[in-house]
């Protein structure tokens, strides 16, 4: 977090009451919930939806946040009418809200009569229409979300129903880079390089003449061709995100009920779903101001349904708070139409999110829009409001946890596997992505696969990031994707764990530059060379290169390197695999090396997902951990109940019955009642799932 957010957020928290103020209330229980619109209905039928959703057990709705339009018609008029209607609705059914601050989605008014609120970005000033069209830095926006947020807060506060409070929605900064937040960078840059010739070193601005010889002389970043200045001003974007939710947080907090809850509704990278880390915004430094982080994880279905993006996008929510449990505020119900759910997957899908550590599991949304850009991704409704298959199924997951939700909510984690992230590494290795036959390869591409390893054999892993707080020593094995920019501290600290006796598995692109993606002046990979034991001075992108040996037995389809191969040279390092091309030398392709009392492999190409199975398989055995015998279509999640039980999540990620040899602790199945005993054959329908409490 920067001084600034640190600064708001301080601020913000000595103005409640007097430097005092009551710790929100967290769920009790596991929240049911969907986003509701009353502004949005084709007709009035507030009441009928409300007793639909409690007869489905949702318990809590999300209502507000896209809706500024129609709670503030012209400047300072104020009309709270869907607002009261829904609380009354809700509050009658024994139905919780969440109120959304609506500042993601601007008034035409707030355009008109000031028109410097549309975002300037690179390719010049937004158009009214879309949603984050918006400057979050701009003072006549914020001027205007400060009156809408406190007016809606103030109005709301004291309605029993209301228990939290979403700021903002999936916030970014919209490439937002118009001359007051050129003037704010260069202030920063100021601030961070007082001497310019320090920024001229550490960005190698003399290339092309771009060198700075005065700040007056400060160009925009826009048109910048050097990444150190391009990806420092990136990291400056994500602060501007961070300040931002900071600011909307403290404003909530001095107005709210001190046991109201705040939270937002993150998003991911994006492929075609939910996918990776998301670049705009860091998550550790902007989940910081709020009481609890929340996301939202939209995902595949029908067969290309694997419950990965679930795990994924649960796991970094929950290491956003170092093991905090988190809300996911959207997910689909229907979605787009190549995502309507098979019958089961929606009970599937939900108790996955809990299994993850989620306390909450949100539709976006209720009932379909009949209007506008987002009419065909569909809600638990569709345009008729009638109930259909999904509002059947999720009949079915409201009833369990009407029961369970109590025993659920809460569920701990203590992991033994990270997956290392970083926005800084990702900048960097984005500025110079992978190419192959004109296609674009990014960092989450690099990153997913060996996450994605881990949950196919059922080796739970928690996300960090340079910002997390839990000790590494709490981990057994560290995997580290692709670190390309990284301080030499931030190495060090790895390198000192695998010193300790912790297991770190670098990967290819690791350590090439510092943190303003400056390239190293050194043998690479430098910093991480001698704890590897490893170098090269050559890479090139593979053609035709196998592994000699098909070292990992898995045939020729998959015994070959993608995308980037490093021509590693053995130091002390023990070499597990090497290349092999009729004209490249056999130069080693993975190695481990021991490293004090633990050790650090070091992965030097991109392996096919087979490769990665098998290179991971062995690290987690190397690191002395268990490797479950159930694997992938079969997924086991587990953790520790408040009541200090240990529960499974066991779930079927295939359309096929499946048997699981059960191997754990006996215990009663909580969805069936069910006695499950250790060594017994545990049946799973299609898209089925248990959840075993153990004695």
């Amino acid at each position: 977090m920067t001084t600034f957010a640190r600064a708001l957020a301080t601020a913000a928290l000595g103005a409640l009451c007097g430097g005092t103020f009551a710790a929100p209330t967290l769920p009790d229980t596991i929240l049911f919930g969907v986003a509701y619109y009353d502004e949005y209905t084709p007709v009035d039928r507030l009441d009928e939806d409300a007793r639909m959703m409690k007869e489905a057990g949702i318990n809590v709705v999300r209502i507000a946040e896209s809706t500024w339009g129609t709670l503030e018609r012209d400047e300072g008029v104020f009309d709270f009418t869907h607002v009261d209607r829904m609380l009354a609705a809700f509050h009658k059914a024994g139905i919780k809200v969440i109120v959304g601050t609506p500042t993601y989605a601007i008034p035409t008014w707030l355009a008109r009569k000031h028109p410097n609120v549309l975002v300037v970005a690179p390719k010049g000033r937004a158009e009214y229409g879309p949603r984050q069209n918006m400057d979050i830095t701009d003072p006549d926006f914020r001027a205007a979300a400060e009156r809408v947020i406190v007016k809606l807060v103030d109005h709301v506060k004291d309605h029993p129903a209301v228990i939290g409070y979403q700021v903002d929605n999936e916030t970014k900064a919209y490439a937002t880079s118009g001359p007051n937040v050129q003037r704010a960078f260069v202030a920063s840059m100021r601030r961070k390089f007082p001497d310019l010739d320090q920024l001229n070193k550490a960005f190698g601005l003399d290339y092309w003449s771009n060198r700075i010889n005065s700040w007056d002389d400060f160009p925009s970043v826009n048109g910048s061709i050097n990444a150190s200045l391009s990806n420092a001003f990136t990291a400056f974007q994500r602060d501007l995100v961070t300040d931002y939710l900071t600011w909307q947080a403290g404003l909530v907090r001095a107005h709210a009920r001190g046991d109201q809850f705040i939270t937002q509704n993150f998003d991911l990278g994006w492929k075609n779903h939910s996918y990776g880390v998301q670049p705009e915004v860091n998550h550790w430094d902007a989940a910081q101001p709020l009481d609890v982080a929340g996301i939202d994880i939209y995902h595949p279905s029908q067969d290309k349904l694997t419950g990965v993006e679930i795990a994924f996008g649960g796991d970094l929510a929950r290491s956003m708070r170092d093991g905090q449990n988190y809300l996911v505020m959207e997910t689909e119900a229907q979605g787009f139409s190549h995502w309507t759910p098979y019958p089961g997957q929606m009970r599937l899908q939900a108790f996955s999110h809990l299994a993850s550590g989620a306390n909450m599991v949100s539709y976006w949304h209720w009932a379909t829009t009949a209007n506008a850009i987002e009419t065909y991704w569909r809600g638990v409704l569709s345009q008729d409001y009638q109930p259909n298959e999904v509002y059947a199924e999720v009949k079915t997951i409201g009833a369990d946890l009407r029961r369970l939700g109590p025993k659920l909510v809460n569920l701990r984690k203590k992991n033994q596997v990270a997956v290392y992230v970083s926005n800084t590494a990702q900048a960097g290795f984005n500025a110079f992505k992978v190419y192959v036959d004109g296609k674009a390869f990014d960092y989450n591409d690099a990153m997913r696969p060996w996450y994605d390893a881990l949950y196919r054999m059922n080796v739970e892993a928690d996300i960090l990031s340079p910002a997390s707080k839990v000790p590494l020593s709490d981990y057994k094995l560290i995997v580290v994707p692709s670190l390309y920019a990284a301080s030499d501290a931030e190495i060090a600290r790895l390198n000192d764990y695998a010193k300790q006796g912790g297991h770190v598995l670098y990967t290819f692109r690791s350590g090439f530059s510092d943190e303003n993606t400056k390239v190293r002046y050194a043998v690479q990979p430098g910093a991480i060379s001698a704890a590897a034991g490893v170098t090269y001075h050559q890479f090139t992108n593979p053609v035709d290169v196998t592994l000699a040996g098909d070292p990992f037995k898995v045939g020729a389809a998959d015994n070959k390197a993608r995308w980037w191969m490093e021509f590693l040279k053995p130091t002390t390092a023990t070499v597990v695999a090497r290349f092999q091309h009729p004209s490249w030398p056999d130069y080693a392709a993975v190695t481990r090396n021991a490293w004090g009392s633990g050790e650090v492999g070091y992965v030097g190409f991109m392996p096919t997902d087979t490769v990665i199975d098998r290179i991971v398989t062995d690290q987690v055995k190397r690191a002395g951990i268990d490797l479950p015998k159930v694997r992938f279509p079969l997924i086991v999640r587990g953790g520790t109940l408040q009541d200090g039980h240990r529960v499974r999540y066991v779930l079927n990620y295939s359309a096929r019955p499946q048997r699981l040899n059960y191997g754990y602790a006996s215990g009663t199945d909580l969805l069936s009642g069910r006695k499950v005993t250790r060594g017994q054959q545990l049946a799973l329908k299609p898209w089925g799932v248990a959840i075993v409490e153990e004695e």
